[in-house]
Order: structure tokens, then sequence, then C-alpha cells
């Protein structure tokens, strides 16, 4: 059964408590790693300012500035962010198993990720795609 590495560990624990249990359940039957939760000022410059663009907003608008984060950053394991099909393939899921973890009360919140940022399920009109990224929906 897969689990999470103490580093993952570590940036999930920045994470609200929903995105905790959620990844928790996730990672029982999709072996996966957590890139980044929280995110301090000099992470943030430094992920606007990538190229290419890690994050379209400045310090502090992101959700992952907060603590706890409100985003966290999730790939799967080992794939990562080279193959976009299983990239694909994990959001999907994660965003399965989030909507009946919802319906069973469970989550206290939505989420949405990176490939979806109005939600309306439209995955051609986004102008900024994100792939690894997992937000509460406020």
């Amino acid at each position: 059964m897969p689990k999470f590495s103490e580093n993952s560990l570590s940036a999930l624990e920045t994470c609200h408590p929903d995105l905790q249990m959620l990844f928790l359940q996730v990672v029982s039957d999709f072996d996966c790693s957590i890139i980044c939760g929280t995110r301090g000022k000099a992470a943030q410059d430094a992920a606007y300012n990538a190229s290419p663009q890690l994050s379209k907003v400045k310090w502090p608008n992101s959700k992952h500035n907060s603590l706890p984060s409100l985003a966290v950053d999730v790939i799967p394991y080992p794939t990562g962010y080279k193959d976009e099909k299983t990239m694909r393939h994990f959001v999907g899921y994660v965003l399965g198993v989030a909507a009946e973890m919802k319906r069973q009360g469970l989550l206290d919140h939505s989420i949405r990720s990176g490939v979806d940022w109005d939600g309306d399920r439209d995955l051609h009109d986004q102008t900024f795609l994100d792939l690894p990224h997992f937000e509460i929906v406020s």
C-alpha cells in the first residue's frame, strides 16, 4: 500500500485539515507526492517569477500563502510531471474522491484543481494550466 514520505507528510501538515484528510485517503490507493503546501514569500516570489510561470499571483495572494495552506501541489508517484496523461488521470481521481468525501460529510469544503479554475468542467476555457494544484473552494 502506498504511503507518503516524510517530506510529503511535512508539506501536507502545513495544509488545511480538509486537504490533509483528502490526500491521506488518495495516497492509500494512488501513490503520490506532496510538492508544496504553505508557501512563504520567497517561495511565492520564485513561483511567480519562474519561467515558465508556476503561479499567476504575487505574494500574499495565493491560497498557498496562508497557514494552514488552502492549496496543495501534488503529483502522482513516480511519474510526476513527466506524464501528462497520468497527471490528468490523477487529477480526475482526486476530484472524484473529494466529491465523494464531501457528499459523505467527511470534508467541509469542495475542492477544485488547476485544470478547471472556474469549476465549469469545460477544460478548454482555462488560461493557466496548473495540473498539480488543488485548493479549497471558499
